[in-house]
């Protein structure tokens, strides 16, 4: 593996363990609200988090195509698989895989951003204040600014300047919008609801391109 793979891999197992760690305090009602992640709730997307530390290639491939290329389809019978009948067993089953280094087709950048995104996805409505490693939220912006690969990104971020509050990140040239480098991630991931943290005459654009992204 190269160097730039280790350090990613090194970066998703922190946040996974970060995201544990949290998870252990939660209350049952917590469990049950919803998320940031269309209609699941915190414990679904903690499944589907176990879910994607647990498929490689070959699973992933017979997944995709027993469901018959409905990714929604896919998706919905991994999280069901890695649910446990409690809260207390989903989260025994992440906190298995917190070290894994197991993952289907695509950068490793792509499997950072899906720790990233579905813990902010959890922590935003719950109320948990976390920032991530900066080096790693930082070489995951400039992953999702320069590529579609999971989330229209590179679409949402066309055509405007977006400056990280808290960290070197910087990219693009147009209107600014600028805020910490988890509140630009998120934008990018369209989720509206890390808007209102960010300003600049850029967005009112991004807020459109978000809106018609969800």
């Amino acid at each position: 593996m190269t160097e730039t793979t280790i350090d990613v891999l090194a970066a998703t197992t922190t946040e996974r363990a970060a995201l544990a760690r949290d998870l252990a305090g939660l209350g049952q009602e917590d469990w049950a609200r919803p998320s940031l992640c269309g209609r699941w709730s915190v414990e679904e997307v903690v499944a589907h988090l176990t879910a994607a530390a647990s498929l490689g290639r070959a699973r992933w491939m017979r997944s995709v195509l027993g469901a018959r290329f409905d990714f929604d389809e896919h998706n919905a019978r991994r999280l069901a698989e890695h649910r446990g009948a409690t809260p207390a067993e989903t989260l025994a089953r992440f906190q298995a895989v917190v070290p894994s280094t197991t993952s289907t087709f695509g950068p490793k950048e792509a499997w950072l951003g899906e720790v990233v995104i579905h813990s902010a996805d959890i922590r935003r409505p719950l109320g948990i204040e976390y920032t991530p490693d900066g080096a790693a939220t930082t070489r995951l912006a400039e992953f999702l600014a320069r590529t579609n690969f999971t989330v229209p990104s590179k679409k949402v971020a066309a055509g405007l300047r977006l400056e990280a509050s808290d960290g070197p990140f910087a990219v693009g040239a147009g209107p600014v919008v600028r805020g910490t480098t988890l509140a630009l991630i998120m934008a990018m991931a369209a989720r509206s609801a890390y808007l209102d943290d960010l300003q600049g005459p850029g967005v009112d654009v991004l807020a459109q391109r978000v809106a018609a992204a969800s």
